[in-house]
Formats: C-alpha cells, sequence, structure tokens
C-alpha cells in the first residue's frame, strides 16, 4: 500500500552504516498526523486521505477550517494535505499515522518549498557565464548583455532573465530512508531535502521506485 506523511526538517547530520561508512542524511520530524477527511471512488471519485499536521490555535483558524476539523473529531491543525493512496480500507478518520510507516530501506520522494534568494541576477538564476574579465568591457560583467534579435525585434516568451529565484516548489525523488525511530517520530532520509530548517514538508512513496 501506498503511505504519505507531513514532516518537518530538522538538519543535516551524518550517521555510520554497518562497516563503517558515512552517510549523510536530512532528520525529519515525520507527524505525528491526524487523518482530517477520506475520500472514496464512491463520493469523490478517487482514493485518498486528508492529514492535518502540527497543533494549532482556534484564533488562527478559519471559520469554515473550524468546522471541517469539529466533523473530523480531531485536533485543530495548522498544517493539511491530501495523498491519494491505492487502498485506504484499513484507515479512518481520526487515525494518527506515524513516523514508523515507513521503514528503513524504503524509497521516497520529499517536495519541499525551496528557500527564498529573491531577486536574482540571471547568472546566479540561470548559471549564464560572464563576459570576459577584460578591457572595453566595463563593469558588466554580469550582465545578461542582448537578448532580442533583429527579426521579429522582440524577446521571445520564457526568456531566461534575471527575477525571483527559490520560494518555490521542488520534489526530490528516489531518496533512501536510512533510519526510523519510532519513539521520537524521526526519520533519517539519506541526501538533501528542499527548504530551510523547520520547513514543512510532504512525504510519500517513491514513484519511480
Amino acid at each position: 500500500m501506498k503511505k504519505g506523511i507531513i514532516g518537518k526538517k530538522i538538519g543535516m547530520t551524518q550517521i555510520f552504516d554497518e562497516i563503517g561508512n558515512v552517510i549523510p542524511v536530512t532528520v525529519i520530524q515525520a507527524g505525528p498526523c491526524a487523518v482530517a477527511q477520506k475520500k472514496t471512488v464512491e463520493t469523490d471519485g478517487y482514493n485518498a486521505i486528508q492529514l492535518g499536521f502540527t497543533d494549532a490555535k482556534e484564533k488562527h483558524i478559519t471559520k469554515a477550517q473550524k468546522g471541517h476539523f469539529e466533523k473530523a473529531g480531531v485536533s485543530f491543525k495548522r498544517h493539511l494535505k491530501e495523498f491519494r493512496l491505492d487502498d485506504i480500507s484499513a484507515i479512518n478518520v481520526g487515525d494518527v499515522i506515524t513516523a514508523d510507516t515507513f521503514a528503513a530501506g524504503d524509497k521516497v520522494d520529499v517536495t519541499g518549498i525551496t528557500k527564498g534568494r529573491g531577486y536574482t541576477g540571471c547568472v546566479k538564476r540561470w548559471n549564464h557565464h560572464i563576459l570576459r574579465m577584460t578591457h572595453g568591457t566595463g563593469p558588466i560583467h554580469r550582465q545578461p548583455g542582448s537578448m532580442g534579435v533583429i527579426d521579429p525585434a522582440r524577446i521571445f516568451k520564457n526568456k531566461k532573465m534575471p527575477g525571483q529565484y527559490g520560494n518555490e516548489q521542488v520534489t526530490v525523488l528516489n531518496l533512501k530512508v536510512v533510519k526510523i525511530d519510532a519513539e521520537k517520530n524521526l526519520m533519517a532520509v539519506k541526501g538533501a531535502i528542499p527548504g530551510a530548517k523547520d520547513g514543512i514538508v510532504f512525504i510519500r512513496d517513491s514513484v519511480k521506485a
């Protein structure tokens, strides 16, 4: 059965395997997540569960959200995310999903929001070449240079130019779960995942594993 959970990025560290190899890992606080809604093929056209993560105060949620949580019988949550699953017959509204849903050795996809870097030039944003560091170019070594053509005398859409860099949703595929701490709801995933510390991430079974 496919699995999914909401977590919070704690940070990176390294652990050692059985033969002493160093493995760089990202530690994620995965859950506990409460099932706030259950969707089925009969009622919604597809199977899915909606998970809530991190308790919230009543003043921080809307009136519609308050009714949604009260109907489900779960405490107010700050983050909600829907996960489409093949089989949800064993899951009911009000159940709690914890980190031990996954096991060491599983392959997962992790989705998060990357760090925002603000308005950035095309050299940093798109890895463009700089101009030659020689006489005659002046103080414009990191400018994009000529961007248009004579015909049709305009800049084409989707031209790589300076602008907002980062602060976008990114998914990293096929990451290996190295270790699970069920008591503390911690998950160690090999490699880096998007976002800053304390950023919210969504973890699900790998689609390409």
